[in-house]
């Protein structure tokens, strides 16, 4: 059967061939392709049981780009990720080209944040063999998005956000027209993959006639090795994956510091991904050229009004962008993981921590609970609530054994989720049912 992926992120695979540089992010198409390639030839048969083509977004215009190595078909889209809000109909066309040109069986859309979903679901306009993969939900993110920020600071707006039109108010906006997009694609589709009964009780409400297909993720390969150990960690640290957007709820972990300094006076936090606060901590790569004032967000001068009203200097370190690697050896060197995020479907920093047999204090928000079972596996709180979130990382710092244990038993149930063989079959029998 012939197999059409449509990506949200430039494949490291393609973009090496096309000399552009790539993220590492989505390791987990990666992996998945990689498997799709080393797959034998059946016996008796010509060809492999899928034979694949990938369209993934490039930077500039790809004109008629098609490559082909090692059996795939690779294809390039023009389309602004920085502006993930307008629906380009060029993008119909392109996908047209590329469909006469492929001639899939099926087509597999992983994800719906971005309207080169819509655009293909309307280029190939054949719900019954169009598969979209749920990863985050425009909808619910929409809805949450402010995470119980002061009123003033949602409405407030730094020069920075008034020169790029990108307020907070701005950005819900965004996402509510994302959403509509999302909805538009979710109800012109016969099949959804997702992996918790979150994702599967909202795409239900989207569009009831579509089936539903369950399949767990793989994750990055640098992280099915390596495991926490106490006696290797930096004590009372915490580690958040990223902190850029309200919905991760960055605000939420610095308003629940001073009850866990309250009881552990060394408590240090440590974030990922990009700083919208600047080089605090000094561990940031390369810094900012420009006067604070023109490039703070609202958001980001929230979070430097709530170091500051609680006495957080010297306990918060960003980190910046971080490689596979990189994040990896950050778990290992971490007391405990925390993911305060006002709404998830199932983050893979939680993942990738419980992969590593990492103590973990999550928000019982929107999928996690499927990931998580609470006093098992990690320690659940209700989303928004930090003091219950302060609790949740003391009652790591005060016993390790507990840490120990909880991290123990979220490797064991990572490892089954998470498992590349396992995941790799039931991608296939999902072709399969579709196409036979």
């Amino acid at each position: 059967m012939r197999v059409l992926w449509v990506c949200n992120i430039m494949l490291p695979r393609f973009a090496m061939m096309c000399g552009l540089p790539y993220s590492s992010r989505e390791g987990w198409l990666t992996g998945s392709l990689e498997r799709l390639i080393a797959e034998p030839e059946r016996k008796g048969r010509d060809g492999k049981l899928v034979e694949l083509g990938v369209c993934c977004p490039v930077p500039e215009d790809p004109g008629e780009c098609r490559m082909e190595k090692d059996g795939v078909v690779f294809y390039g889209f023009l389309e602004n990720l920085n502006t993930p809000e307008v629906y380009d109909r060029v993008l119909e066309d392109r996908f047209v080209e590329i469909l006469r040109d492929f001639k899939p069986d099926m087509v597999h859309i992983f994800g719906t944040e971005f309207p080169h979903t819509l655009a293909m679901v309307r280029a190939f306009a054949n719900p019954r063999r169009t598969l979209i993969g749920i990863q985050g939900l425009c909808c619910t993110i929409a809805d949450n998005y402010m995470a119980d920020l002061p009123y003033s600071v949602q409405r407030r707006v730094t020069f920075r956000d008034w020169y790029r039109k990108d307020s907070l108010a701005m950005q819900q906006r965004k996402f509510r027209i994302r959403a509509k997009i999302e909805s538009q694609a979710l109800q012109h589709t016969a099949h959804i993959t997702g992996r918790t009964t979150f994702d599967r009780r909202v795409t239900a409400r989207l569009n009831p006639d579509a089936k539903y297909h369950f399949m767990n993720e793989t994750m990055r390969p640098e992280f099915y090795e390596g495991r926490w150990d106490p006696e290797k960690i930096e004590p009372h640290s915490i580690f958040i994956s990223q902190g850029d957007y309200p919905l991760k709820g960055f605000h939420y972990m610095l308003e629940a510091m001073p009850y866990i300094l309250e009881k552990f006076p060394d408590a240090h936090l440590y974030v990922a991904g990009n700083s919208i606060i600047g080089n605090v901590g000094g561990r940031l790569k390369t810094k900012k050229k420009v006067p604070m004032p023109f490039w703070i967000t609202s958001y980001g001068q929230y979070l430097r009004e709530l170091i500051q009203r609680n006495g957080l200097q010297g306990h918060v370190t960003m980190l910046g962008s971080l490689t596979a690697e990189e994040m990896k050896a950050q778990y290992l060197r971490s007391n405990v993981f925390v993911c305060p995020s006002i709404i998830e479907n199932s983050p893979n920093s939680l993942c990738e921590a419980m992969m590593l047999g990492m103590p973990v204090v999550a928000a019982k928000v929107g999928g996690i609970g499927d990931l998580v079972e609470d006093g098992e596996e990690g320690i659940l709180f209700p989303g928004g609530k930090y003091r219950e979130l302060a609790e949740g990382v003391n009652t790591i710092f005060y016993d390790t054994g507990v840490g120990v244990w909880l991290g123990e038993n979220a490797a064991r149930s990572a490892a089954l989720a998470h498992n590349p063989d396992t995941n790799f079959r039931r991608l296939l029998e999902i072709y399969r049912s579709i196409v036979h």
